[in-house]
């Protein structure tokens, strides 16, 4: 058996699929280690969704050679989006590579590092409920991938090319799982898909989410519940109407791209500012403590003035508590790719600093307001960086993971003199600061 590191690149996806990875090759009897120096495999599992994650991919291939340069014994497996997208180039680029593998066979690297001959499935994975997992996340939390591809058509996206078309898991293999991590301390659930929104809709299943949801606040041991990336046009009533149980955090992650109507019509997209304006105050009027999370493109071909004047008006109305603005990538082989390139990449980067510098005040607006009340936080861990010297952190219902801001907790002993380490603790805020708060907890008991 051999001592494997795993290197893990891109989404939350991505990670769970090296979780199972990392199962896979528990139950074959491999061990892992963090070390580099100590590790006889290394699989680096990529990302290929833009240039900017192709080019670290690629950076990070090439250091790992470096390492295999020196000890030509050992072995570099690399798998993932990137290798399922760009294969031939890459093997012709790095041929001292062992093994690449897309993503079809997660649950069998282990067979493929001693048989590279195998054939490839021609589906991507999708796991199950049986499916060996080792949690990276912890200590309480954990997400739980509902489906697989995706069967929009938006002109600027690669992940159909990649992934193929979307497929759901069923509800009760999401359920079993979830009841699964809940035996494991697991106390939050946080559900990945390309859109959770058309989860079941494969399936023939009508309100899929909301149905999936419904379901999971039947499990006892899991305290919240939250579900990541939708698309702003399949919110409808019957998922707005359960948004308000109590297990399910009122959080909406709803990339609406852009506001322009030109530029919405260029991505594929179908709804508009106005059209976005009213269902955002909807869903704040109809759940109680909504946030929305949202992503922009800015650079789009045709972006001109006009259209991106519109899209920081509606960003100062929307005033979202939680905004990310990534600089548009053209992807060959997406519709975007014919259309000619309007914006340079300085200009690109200036107007994606821009739309933040507006978001920046609207996030310190919102922290503000809870300074002095006292807030649930999920406990997470400690961070131990020169700037904090150790200090303990974690998140409230309105903050995703590794996406938002997080609770930094200063009173250390009092969680340090706890028998245990907490899941739940009642933090009283103290400061704000911009996609952070500060608070002392008032207990270090299980709540």
């Amino acid at each position: 058996m051999s001592r494997i590191t795993l290197i893990t690149l891109g989404c939350a996806k991505n990670l769970v699929d090296s979780e199972v990875i990392l199962g896979c090759l528990n139950e074959q009897g491999h061990s892992f280690t963090a070390d580099l120096e100590e590790a006889e495999v290394v699989i680096i599992n990529t990302c290929g969704f833009i240039q900017e994650a192709r080019a670290e991919s690629q950076k990070t291939i090439e250091k790992v050679l470096v390492w295999k340069a020196k000890n030509p014994l050992r072995r570099l497996a690399v798998v993932g989006c990137y290798v399922e997208r760009y294969r031939d180039y890459l093997k012709a680029k790095y041929p001292l590579v062992d093994l690449w593998s897309g993503v079809t066979d997660f649950d069998r690297l282990g067979e493929l590092l001693q048989n590279e001959k195998l054939v490839p499935r021609q589906t991507t994975f999708l796991l199950d409920d049986r499916t060996p997992r080792v949690i990276s996340t912890g200590p309480n939390w954990a997400y739980i991938k509902i489906s697989e591809g995706c069967s929009h058509r938006c002109s600027f996206c690669s992940i159909p090319l990649i992934k193929g078309p979307y497929r759901s898991r069923s509800i009760s293999s999401i359920v079993s799982e979830a009841r699964n991590l809940a035996s494991l301390g697991i106390r939050e659930i946080n559900l990945v898909s390309q859109d959770s929104t058309f989860f079941g809709r494969d399936r023939g299943l009508k309100s899929g989410l909301a149905r999936l949801l419904d379901r999971l606040i039947s499990i006892k041991d899991i305290k919240w519940i939250r579900w990541l990336y939708g698309y702003p046009e399949e919110i409808h009533d019957d998922l707005l109407e359960i948004m308000n149980e109590k297990k399910i955090c009122p959080y909406f992650d709803l990339p609406f791209q852009h506001a322009s109507a030109t530029m919405v019509k260029k991505m594929g997209r179908s709804i508009k500012a106005r059209d976005s304006l009213r269902l955002i105050e909807k869903i704040r009027s109809t759940v109680k403590g909504a946030v929305i999370r949202t992503s922009l493109i800015v650079g789009f071909p045709g972006e001109g003035s006009r259209e991106f004047s519109e899209l920081k008006q509606f960003v100062r109305e929307a005033r979202f508590e939680h905004l990310g603005v990534f600089s548009y990538s053209a992807e060959p082989g997406t519709p975007a790719i014919n259309l000619k390139e309007t914006v340079s990449p300085e200009e690109k980067e200036r107007r994606r600093q821009e739309i933040m510098a507006i978001q920046k005040e609207i996030s310190r607006d919102f922290y503000r307001i809870f300074k002095g009340q006292i807030l649930e936080v999920l406990f997470e861990g400690h961070d131990a960086s020169a700037l904090e010297k150790c200090v303990f952190y974690g998140r409230t219902k309105f903050q995703a993971p590794e996406v938002d801001g997080r609770v930094i907790i200063k009173n250390n002993d009092q969680i340090l003199a706890s028998n245990r380490k907490p899941d739940f603790l009642q933090v009283k805020i103290t400061g704000a600061r911009t996609y952070d708060l500060v608070g002392k907890a008032l207990n270090a008991k299980t709540i």
